[in-house]
């Protein structure tokens, strides 16, 4: 009997929900931002970089292309191969540079823990399931264009590319042959939109990235479970949070912070002058 994973409801349904989730949860804080007069961290992009950290959650499947192979006479009791969707979740850290007024680098160090798999069916309606635990170190390294401020909101845009390579552990050297066997590395292209909400102390950015495996992950020796394959790469979908630090002092306008006595002094010279 196989296991039941609680990620495998993670579906495209969720997708609809999170992104249904996302818009509910920006539209509130464009709602909020309208009725607070006091603008946050004005000094943020005086600031050239700045550091944080992300967390997220995912759901990952394969894209696959059947091989020439798979309509032989050898695998015709093989119905289908079908690609599943599973979720897993990420953690890592932002560094983020300032290029341009609305241009930013971001480079995000990340380990993604990704579950995937394939279901063999075959024409005697008994279906077998191949799954992959994989433990990713990424390296996103994304463009980051964004919109003027609007109070304490910013809408941006992002792409890039992200090479990540696979850790590797005692479980890959085992049972060579009677598993899918992949490559140990991948470089994908990232795509993504997220919310700039600048708060007293930090910046907290709701976040959905997309991205789309460009490497064959099929080795050149095929077994029982690749055979059937031409080519198989990797798609995902996230929802991150990022946390960024404001810059030290000068941290909000109209209160008590630090800093705040010096920008009241220049808005005094300036009305005298």
């Amino acid at each position: 009997m196989q296991t039941i994973n609680p990620w495998y409801q993670f579906y495209l349904r969720g997708r609809k929900v999170a992104f249904t989730c996302f818009l509910i949860l920006s539209l509130g804080f464009s709602s909020h931002a309208q009725n607070n007069p006091t603008d946050n961290l004005i000094n943020y992009e005086d600031q050239w970089i700045h550091y944080g950290f992300l967390i997220g959650v995912h759901s990952s499947k394969y894209v696959i292309k059947y091989s020439d192979y798979f309509t032989s006479p050898a695998m015709d009791t093989v119905h289908s191969i079908i690609p599943g969707n599973l979720g897993g979740f990420k953690l890592g850290f932002v560094i983020n540079m300032k290029l341009g007024t609305y241009v930013d680098f971001r480079l995000l160090p990340t380990v993604g823990f990704y579950e995937n798999d394939l279901s063999y069916r075959f024409t005697n309606g008994i279906t077998q399931r191949e799954l992959k635990d994989a433990t990713m170190v990424e390296l996103p390294m994304l463009i980051k264009y964004k919109s003027a401020r609007r109070g304490n909101l910013a809408m941006y845009m992002l792409a890039g590319v992200n090479p990540s390579l696979e850790a590797s552990g005692k479980s890959d050297e085992q049972d060579i042959g009677e598993k899918l066997e992949l490559r140990n590395w991948d470089i994908s292209i990232d795509v993504g939109v997220g919310l700039d909400m600048y708060f007293a102390y930090f910046k907290f950015s709701p976040e959905i990235r997309y991205s789309y495996g460009l490497r064959n992950m099929l080795t050149d020796d095929p077994n029982d479970f690749s055979v059937g394959l031409e080519r198989l790469t990797r798609q995902n979908l996230g929802i991150f949070m990022t946390f960024e630090g404001g810059p030290s002092g000068k941290r909000k306008l109209g209160g008590k912070t630090k800093g705040a006595g010096k920008i009241k002094a220049r808005q005094k010279k300036r009305l005298k002058q």
